[in-house]
């Protein structure tokens, strides 16, 4: 049945499946506060941080979520990337900024946190990737052009012949997605899946701050592709990241 999916279910918008997670954040953020004390103001560790570690290791515990979708057929990864997004700064008008990172099983906390800042820095610095080069060379020619050629590339990803390249590069070629609204001043809200690449999981951050005025828990939102997993080992690769945050000395 999780094989046939895909031909029933051939869009990705087709398949998406919505889950709000409720998390306790006291003891997070003590183990934050705690940690910061020996690390450099300008490297500070915040939830979010935790929020990526525990979904990575979500993945790399549960591997039946660390799959996707491509050319009617079920892929399974081989590695844990995960593409998370910010503002460059607070600034109405500033960019958003995307970021792709690799995150390997045996790597510590302070490893995952000090990487997760580098990548940042480097985007916050200007630096552009073969994916931005893609794309600003794409919207050089015509729509036509440029509709044929994507569709070109996804028959080729569908049959595990697009270049390794721009799957490396492309931050929707990716494990899961996260964003943090909450370092905005917003709510946690859905977020949709993209037809293009293989994201099959979205995961939204809310507002920490209101949650600890009002003693409530932190909200997350996901949206799932079912065709990936099923509910069960989606169950499990949630519960996995809120004892993660709930119980944050687990991950050392």
């Amino acid at each position: 049945m999780r094989r046939f999916l895909p031909f029933i279910e051939p869009r990705r918008s087709e398949a998406l499946v919505f889950s709000a997670q409720e998390v306790r954040i006291e003891k997070a953020v003590a183990f934050v506060e705690e940690r910061n004390r020996d690390r450099p103001p300008d490297r500070q560790m915040t939830l979010f941080h935790l929020l990526l570690r525990g979904l990575s290791r979500s993945f790399h515990d549960t591997p039946a979520l660390n799959r996707f979708v491509a050319g009617g057929r079920l892929w399974q990864r081989n590695k844990v990337s995960l593409s998370y997004s910010l503002k460059k700064s607070l600034d109405g008008h500033a960019p958003m900024l995307t970021v792709k990172r690799d995150f390997p099983a045996d790597e510590t906390l302070d490893e995952t946190v000090d990487g997760i800042l580098d990548s940042l820095n480097r985007k916050r610095g200007g630096e552009k990737g073969q994916a931005d080069f893609e794309m600003e060379t794409l919207l050089r020619l015509p729509p036509s052009v440029v509709r044929t050629l994507l569709w070109t590339m996804s028959r080729l990803d569908g049959i595990g012949k697009m270049p390794l390249s721009m799957i490396e590069a492309d931050p929707l070629f990716t494990s899961g997605f996260v964003a943090n609204l909450g370092s905005l001043g917003i709510d946690a809200s859905y977020h949709h899946l993209w037809e293009w690449g293989h994201c099959p999981v979205f995961g939204v951050m809310g507002r920490s701050d209101r949650a600890l005025e009002r003693g409530e828990p932190l909200i997350l939102k996901w949206t799932f592709d079912e065709r990936a997993t099923d509910g069960y080992d989606a169950a499990l690769g949630l519960d996995s990241v809120r004892r993660t945050i709930e119980d944050p000395e687990a991950l050392l």
